[in-house]
């Protein structure tokens, strides 16, 4: 059920008082082959989304009235295109319109072409205190068939300065790329601890509907994604990475002790979160909202003081579903308790029914009345929940 544009998320259902703002950045330099998040490479409106996100902040402050913010997220598309300035000012704008924990967790998604050293140390003035950088590979071959903005070298030396300035650093990896070899993977990781990198988030290279990618693979011009080399290299990472000292608390996530993303880990224990900007999602315990996929008609309906934004009233279903999806991709499991306690009996039967031949083939086991998968089941973890879901 959707509601007319005008109308808003309710208040936050009171799952938790910790809550976190997503700010979606739609600009990017240049399209990236394999990607379908909303974004545009004309910064033309750029000072115009600048003060429609300012503004949508503004007019959502009643959503959260009593919970407290500690977590900002700025996402996209590619936040480090904005200046030092824009970036403070949507901050402060947070700051003056929500409650916020005394250091909340600022998180900027950031391209290595975007990271000068002057670039660098201004973020870390800034309220920012950590950076996910997106380094997808350390080769040139992988990042032109990626169609990346950045180059190797560019990778290497924003890191060089980064880890000089900022302590929480998360870098995105993808494997399974087509003409890629295990042992060129396993370089990429070497390359990325070699920087004392305290948090990787790594994923499997995805074919999505109408992106370049998709069709140049439809037209011949490179071969498909194999999906058994993804698995292989899923592996390898997390075997590698486990050596080190990292925590796979969640499928593409893994991180030292004290470096888990607040704002991630939020998203997966279902607590509430606004999200700003074209293309964001919002989630208040009971319901989710989506704004409009479309620069220019965002930036017109909020500066006339309309929310463009689409609300679906979830079922207990519906949630059911989504505390089984989020809770097999994480470390923490699906707690059955929880299930029960908050669903019913009938959904716990359900849960255990179909689990039980996922446990006999050891992709799935019971530890301390949670659900969780094996080694061998997290890289299978979206399917196997799509098979405990229920029916509305």
């Amino acid at each position: 059920m959707s509601s007319s544009p005008s109308e808003r998320l309710g208040e936050a259902v009171e799952l938790d008082e910790a809550v976190g703002i997503y700010i979606h950045i739609p600009f990017c330099k240049q399209a990236c082959h394999y990607c379908d998040f909303h974004f545009s490479t004309s910064l033309k409106k750029r000072d115009d989304m600048v003060k429609a996100l300012a503004k949508e902040i503004e007019l959502r402050k009643d959503e959260f009235k009593n919970e407290v913010v500690e977590t900002i997220y700025f996402g996209g598309g590619t936040p480090s295109v904005l200046t030092i300035d824009e970036l403070r000012f949507l901050i402060e704008s947070v700051y003056k319109n929500y409650n916020t924990s005394d250091n909340p967790e600022i998180t900027l998604e950031a391209n290595p072409d975007d990271l000068s050293k002057d670039k660098i140390i201004e973020l870390s003035e800034s309220p920012i205190n950590r950076l996910s950088i997106g380094i997808q590979s350390f080769f040139e071959d992988d990042l032109k068939l990626m169609n990346r903005a950045h180059n190797a070298e560019e990778s290497k030396a924003c890191l060089s300065v980064a880890t000089r300035h900022f302590d929480n650093i998360s870098v995105d990896l993808i494997y399974g790329i087509q003409n890629s070899t295990n042992e060129k993977w396993l370089q990429n990781i070497e390359t990325a601890l070699s920087f004392g990198i305290p948090h990787i988030s790594s994923y499997a290279l995805t074919v999505e509907p109408k992106t370049a990618l998709a069709s140049f693979i439809e037209k011949g011009i490179i071969d498909d994604v194999d999906d058994e080399l993804a698995h292989a290299q899923f592996n390898i990472l997390k075997d590698k990475l486990e050596t080190k000292g990292f925590v796979h608390y969640e499928l593409s996530n893994f991180g030292k002790e004290g470096y888990f993303s607040k704002n991630n880990t939020a998203y997966w224990q279902g607590k509430p979160y606004i999200g700003i900007g074209p293309s964001a999602h919002s989630f208040n315990g009971s319901q989710r909202g989506w704004n409009i996929r479309n620069n220019s008609k965002y930036i017109k309906s909020i500066e006339e003081g309309i929310l463009p934004i689409e609300i679906e009233n979830l079922t207990k279903t519906d949630r059911y579903n989504e505390y089984v999806m989020t809770g097999l991709r994480t470390m923490f499991g699906v707690s059955i308790e929880k299930v029960e306690t908050e669903f019913g009996e009938s959904y716990k039967d359900h849960l255990l029914k179909y689990a039980e031949i996922f446990i006999q083939q050891q992709l799935l086991y019971i530890e301390n009345n949670h659900l969780k998968t094996t080694k061998k089941g997290m890289f299978l973890s979206d399917g196997i929940s799509s098979e405990l879901f229920k029916l509305n």
